[in-house]
C-alpha cells in the first residue's frame, strides 16, 4: 500500500496560480476578459486536496453549485487547483467528459462551464512543444469554473473573440522558449514572495 501524498501548501498553489494568472495570462493578454475579474477580486480560488478522481468530482459538484448560488459581484467564476490528482494530462482529459456529465446532470447546462489548464496541456493536432499549447499551461491541474451570462457578456463586449486564438498563438511563438522559461522564472519569484503575505485584497 502507496504512502498517503504530502500536505498540500495551499498557500503556495494560490500564490503560483495567481502569479500564472496576471503574469501569463493577463499580462500577455492570452484572455482579455480576465483582467477585469481579478482586478475586481470576483475569482475564487480553491486548492483541492483530492488523491483520487472520485473526491476530485464531488469537490467539483459543491463549488458548481456554490458559484450558481453566489452573488455574481463577489464571485464572477472559480479556479480549483487539484495537484495531487490527473497530473498525466492524458488522465485529465478524460477525467473531462465526467466533469461534462456533472454539468448535465446538476442542471446547469447553458448557465456554467468549465475550461481546462493543465501543465502539459496539449491541443489536438499539435506537438508537444507547439507553442500554442503555453496558452492553456497552468502552473498545476486546474478545472476553470465559468458562468455563461459572463461569457457571453465578455464575447459581446469584444467583437473579434475568434481571433484570440490566432493572437495567442502570434504572441507565445514570438515570445519563444525562452521568453517562456524566464516568465515561468517571474512567476515563480513573485509567488515565493507572496506566499506568506496577507491577502489585502
Amino acid at each position: 500500500m502507496s504512502p498517503p501524498p504530502p500536505p498540500v501548501d495551499a498557500a503556495l498553489v494560490i500564490a503560483r496560480t495567481r502569479a500564472w494568472l496576471r503574469h501569463a495570462v493577463i499580462g500577455l493578454n492570452l484572455c482579455p476578459f480576465a483582467k477585469a475579474v481579478e482586478a475586481k477580486g470576483q475569482v475564487r480560488y480553491v486548492v483541492s486536496e483530492a488523491a483520487e478522481p472520485e473526491r476530485l468530482l464531488d469537490e467539483l459538484c459543491r463549488e458548481l453549485r456554490a458559484l450558481a448560488e453566489a452573488d455574481p459581484a463577489e464571485v464572477d467564476t472559480t479556479l480549483l487547483m487539484h495537484p495531487q490528482v490527473l497530473g498525466d494530462f492524458l488522465d485529465y482529459n478524460d477525467f473531462l467528459d465526467r466533469v461534462d456529465a456533472a454539468i448535465e446532470r446538476l442542471g446547469f447546462e447553458g448557465v456554467l462551464q468549465v475550461a481546462s489548464f493543465h501543465p502539459d496541456y496539449q491541443f489536438a493536432g499539435t506537438a508537444p512543444d507547439d507553442a500554442e499549447n503555453a496558452s492553456n499551461r497552468a502552473p498545476y491541474p486546474t478545472l476553470h469554473l465559468l458562468r455563461e451570462a459572463s461569457i457571453d457578456r465578455a464575447v459581446a463586449a469584444f467583437p473579434e473573440a475568434e481571433s484570440i486564438y490566432e493572437a495567442n498563438i502570434r504572441t507565445l511563438r514570438g515570445l519563444g522558449r525562452e521568453g517562456w522559461a524566464a516568465l515561468q522564472a517571474d512567476i515563480e519569484r513573485d509567488a515565493r514572495d507572496a506566499r506568506d503575505a496577507p491577502d489585502t485584497r
